[in-house]
């Protein structure tokens, strides 16, 4: 795998050991940029007796498993001789179930699987998902030689899940009724469904669907590639895109993206855990596959929010910078706490009747 000399982080190559019949098309078809590297193997057995003969050089490799009905006890017995092996323990490994099975998934999570797909499965997410794990490997080796205790994968502690969901539940249940209204506007405004929902990368990149109140005319993610090729990024040269004036919004969708109303679905993606109260902004699929910088990294370690830094301190201002955004994102990821994150909500109310729009 090559490496980005600056950095010392993934510059999207992949090197894959696989096994797969059914997802053996979608695995050639997503990872055949240049550079990347496919084997694939025709059994477990085979799959195993190729890893064991990997130089100390060679492991760099990510190993892709299907795994189909009957075949599990096969697979997981596969895992076990890799994590027996010290020389293989620490690969990259994702299962990719063909049929949907929770049980086999938290056996999976439980015997350190690093990912687990059900179908129907969206290879773009695997192949972001391997990324991310490539990138963390190296990050945390980087870290090990720094004085510094390590940087571990974000776990919610329990104070912050417990206010997340005493917050989040609470406000849904008194803002039904407005809920209700304004999914009522929104129909009588435009065409198109009451919620938009998306793909968002959050923590460890994990990819989840994010919730918002449609505030834009349908179908209006189609029209990105071709507005960033004839308007101006608010942001200037930056991997975020932004519009001022966006033609894509409603006359509506003006008065909820201003008022921010058009956030407060991300509370359900709270209750669900995708989110916290705060934390860094969930990042879209072609804002976050262009992060693969150690330091842009880091940012993916901590909490995804509704509200963080970015909103209190310079929400919306085309002067904020990637080296600014960075900056913000990784303090929060070292330095969240409870009392922080009240701080942030409390600094929150009065960044919501900012006339700029954001």
């Amino acid at each position: 795998m090559q490496h980005n000399s600056s950095f010392g982080m993934p510059q999207s190559r992949f090197n894959i050991i696989y096994y797969a019949d059914q997802y053996h098309n979608d695995i050639v078809s997503t990872f055949n940029t240049p550079g990347d590297s496919l084997k694939k193997l025709d059994s477990y057995a085979d799959l195993f007796e190729m890893v064991s003969k990997l130089s100390v050089y060679e492991l760099d490799v990510s190993i892709l498993l299907e795994v189909q009905p009957g075949m599990a006890n096969d697979a997981f017995a596969l895992v076990d001789s890799l994590k027996k092996n010290w020389l293989s323990r620490n690969l990259v490994v994702i299962f990719l179930l063909t049929e949907k099975d929770s049980a086999i998934a938290r056996q999976a999570f439980a015997v350190r699987v690093h990912d687990c797909y059900f179908p129907a499965i969206a290879f773009a997410d695997v192949k972001l998902r391997l990324q991310f794990l490539s990138a963390y490997r190296i990050l945390n080796e980087q870290l090990k030689n720094l004085p510094e205790e390590p940087l571990q994968q974000y776990k919610t502690p329990f104070l912050k899940r417990f206010f997340d969901l005493s917050v989040s539940i609470t406000a849904l249940l008194l803002l039904s009724p407005f809920f209700l209204m304004i999914a009522i506007l929104i129909k009588l405004d435009s065409k198109g469904p009451v919620f938009y929902t998306s793909k968002r990368v959050g923590t460890g990149y994990k990819i989840f669907d994010f919730y918002k109140f449609r505030s834009m005319k349908a179908n209006a993610d189609k029209e990105v590639e071709a507005l960033k090729a004839t308007t101006a990024n608010q942001y200037g040269d930056s991997a975020f895109f932004k519009m001022k004036d966006d033609p894509r919004v409603t006359k509506l969708g003006n008065f909820l993206r201003n008022s921010s109303i058009d956030e407060l679905p991300q509370l359900f993606n709270v209750v669900k855990g995708d989110m916290s109260i705060v934390g860094n902004r969930p990042l879209p699929l072609y804002e976050a596959e262009q992060l693969t910088t150690n330091e842009w990294s880091m940012r993916f370690l901590g909490p995804a929010g509704i509200t963080g830094l970015w909103q209190i301190i310079k929400r919306g201002k085309s002067d904020m910078s990637d080296r600014e955004r960075k900056k913000l994102d990784n303090f929060y990821t070292k330095k969240f706490s409870i009392w922080l994150d009240l701080k942030i909500i409390f600094m929150t109310i009065p960044v919501l009747f900012q006339k700029e729009k954001v």
